[in-house]
């Protein structure tokens, strides 16, 4: 948990400083112009994705533990992962850009508010009285807006240097979030077994239920197909980085980050079986 502990909130800067690095002022312009999509994505993922979570918890009788880990990567934004698999699938990029920039942002706010509430509902106590919605908002602000804006400058100053190198960018980005999670592997290889039968089904279940919900709400209110598969793979593709910094930040325990753990092993698997799905569907 030491390692963990110790890489995540450096893995995370880091990416989203990545994350920075690929916007542009149109990136935040282009969602006034074209409001809608952009709205059917941001309730999906801000209040669907969060209801859908606990439904599923308390439908499935999840241990206190466990269900606030799920709850924890259900209030993640969507992540980088989520930009490279929609262009992947042919589908609308630049919303899937402004989805998680902007979301990732407002993620200062919301993830706080969501996980500590889910912890009053589950029950669940912290020990120290420092863990406050307050604290981790600022410590995610520092995190998580910092390096997006840092990311920004750096572009509005560099923008040939850093457009013709986009894709290392991104895969540098990717390299950091698994090493995050090879981490927790190794760390807890000996309890790690127990911890996926807990938090397996749960995870497996709101990936693929989220994915569906997004899915037919974009397809009923969305512009275009590009946008259905954009917002769809959006609410299915969390930004596993950020949830484990969360619970790192909220407890020494590292049962609240397996489903996290558990989530981005099958993430990756959803995805690309949905995007199967949507090739052949459309």
């Amino acid at each position: 948990m030491e390692i963990v502990t110790k890489i995540a909130p450096i893995a995370l800067a880091l990416i989203m400083l990545g994350l920075g690095l690929g916007l542009t002022v149109q990136d935040f312009t282009r969602v006034v112009k074209t409001p809608k999509d952009f709205l059917i994505g941001l309730t999906s993922q801000l209040i669907i994705l969060p209801i859908v979570a606990f439904i599923l918890i308390k439908f499935l009788g999840t241990s206190p533990e466990i269900a606030l880990g799920v709850m924890i990567i259900a209030a993640a934004p969507g992540g980088i992962t989520s930009n490279i698999l929609t262009k992947f699938a042919n589908g609308d990029v630049a919303l899937s850009i402004s989805l998680t920039a902007i979301i990732s942002i407002i993620s200062i706010i919301t993830v706080p508010l969501i996980v500590f509430n889910s912890a009053n509902l589950l029950g669940i106590s912290f020990a120290s009285e420092d863990i406050n919605i307050t604290g981790t908002a600022l410590k995610m602000a520092l995190v998580v807006a910092v390096p997006v804006l840092i990311g920004m400058i750096i572009r509005k100053f560099a923008d040939n240097f850093i457009s013709s190198r986009t894709s290392i960018i991104n895969k540098i980005t990717g390299f950091l979030f698994l090493i995050v999670f090879i981490a927790i592997w190794i760390e807890e290889r000996e309890n790690i077994l127990n911890y996926l039968t807990q938090a397996g089904l749960v995870v497996l279940n709101l990936n693929i239920v989220m994915m569906a919900i997004a899915y037919f709400l974009a397809k009923k209110f969305a512009t275009g197909i590009q946008q259905v598969k954009c917002i769809s793979l959006e609410c299915g593709l969390q930004n596993g980085t950020l949830a484990v910094f969360v619970a790192t930040e909220i407890s020494n325990e590292v049962v609240y980050m397996i489903p996290t753990a558990a989530y981005a092993l099958i993430m990756y698997l959803t995805g690309f079986l949905f995007i199967w799905f949507l090739k052949n569907s459309t």
